[in-house]
C-alpha cells in the first residue's frame, strides 16, 4: 500500500470512528487530515484533499473548533483562515469535562423534581457516575502534566 493510500485509510478510519460517535464522517476525516499535517491548511486545501464540499469543510471545522480539537488562524488583511489540529488528548479531555460538568449540573437540578426515592436514587447514581468520570480524568491529566514537567517538557495549558 502506498503512503498516499495509507494516509487516505487513516483519514477514512478516523471519519468512520467519529461517525460511530454520531458526528459527521466528514468532521472525522478533516480531523484526520489535520493531524497528519505539519502546517495548517486552508479550507480549499482540505476541500480538494478530501473531496468534500465547502459546506462540509466549514461545518466540520466549526465542530472541531467547538470540541477544542482544531483552531483557526486569521490571516492579516484577508478573510481567509488557516486551520490546524489543536493540542491533543488534553484538549479533548478538557472539552469533554466541560460538557460533562454542564450535563451533571442539569442532572443535579432535577433532584428536586423526582417522583420518589427510586427516581432520586437513579438520578443520583447517574450524576455520581459522571462526576467520577470527570474526577478520574482530572487526576489522569494532573499525573500526565506532572510527568511532562518532571521530564523537562513544557506544560501545555488547558482551555477550560
Amino acid at each position: 500500500m502506498s503512503g498516499h493510500d495509507e494516509r487516505a485509510g487513516f483519514v477514512d478510519a478516523l471519519g468512520d470512528i467519529l461517525a460511530s460517535w454520531h458526528l459527521p464522517r466528514a468532521t472525522g476525516r478533516i480531523y484526520g487530515a489535520l493531524l497528519l499535517r505539519d502546517a495548517p491548511a486552508t479550507f480549499d486545501e482540505l476541500r480538494a484533499e478530501l473531496g468534500l464540499s465547502a459546506g462540509a469543510v466549514s461545518t466540520g471545522v466549526r465542530g472541531l473548533v467547538s470540541w477544542g480539537l482544531a483552531r483557526t488562524i486569521p490571516q492579516p488583511g484577508s478573510r481567509r483562515l488557516l486551520i490546524e489540529a489543536a493540542g491533543g488528548f488534553e484538549q479533548l479531555l478538557a472539552a469533554s469535562h466541560e460538557r460533562t460538568r454542564a450535563f451533571i449540573a442539569v442532572l443535579r437540578s432535577g433532584a428536586r423534581l423526582v417522583d420518589g426515592d427510586a427516581a432520586a436514587a437513579r438520578l443520583d447514581d447517574v450524576s455520581g457516575l459522571f462526576e467520577a468520570y470527570v474526577d478520574a480524568g482530572e487526576r489522569m491529566l494532573e499525573a500526565r502534566r506532572g510527568a511532562e514537567t518532571a521530564a523537562g517538557r513544557p506544560e501545555i495549558p488547558l482551555v477550560e
